[in-house]
């Protein structure tokens, strides 16, 4: 199985950046925490970060026929990118979404998400552990939602 995770801008900045919503792990925690959890697995796992919309669409069509299931955190283009919401669409890879505050429990522009319109499950409010749990339900759906080979 192989997992393409991909966040969007400032999340290079945790830890720094509004630590009362984000918490105090920085991104290299974050990465830890992934590439810890995937080879516990066996899962193989690419990690991407852009603070670039086109970028990150990139990744996402990059990504068809290469991954069996993608891990986003779109960050704010979660509420304003239609772009991603197709390109996710386009490559029809299962996908959960992830976002380390709970975002329904804050600005109301927040509760939108485009993104998770594409989007299995979406998990909020657990930290950077949101990332663990993703994996596990994207492992799980997988294996339930296996095509058959002849």
């Amino acid at each position: 199985m192989k997992l393409f995770v991909i966040n969007g801008p400032n999340l290079n900045m945790l830890g720094i950046r509004q630590p009362e919503i984000y918490g105090c792990e920085d991104y290299a925690a974050l990465e830890k925490l992934v590439r810890d959890t995937c080879a516990s697995m066996g899962i193989a796992v690419t990690l991407f970060q852009s603070n670039h919309e086109g970028a990150i669409v990139d990744a996402i069509q990059d990504a068809y026929d290469v991954y069996d299931g993608i891990i986003i955190n779109p960050a704010a283009y979660t509420h304003t990118s239609i772009a991603i919401l197709d390109a996710l669409k386009a490559v029809n890879i299962p996908a959960v979404e992830v976002h380390i505050s709970d975002v329904m429990k804050r600005e109301d522009f927040r509760k939108v998400s485009y993104a998770g319109m594409a989007c299995v499950k979406t998990i909020a409010g657990q930290g950077i552990d949101g990332y663990r749990q993703a994996i596990l339900h994207l492992e799980e759906y997988l294996n339930k939602n296996k095509k058959c080979t002849q």
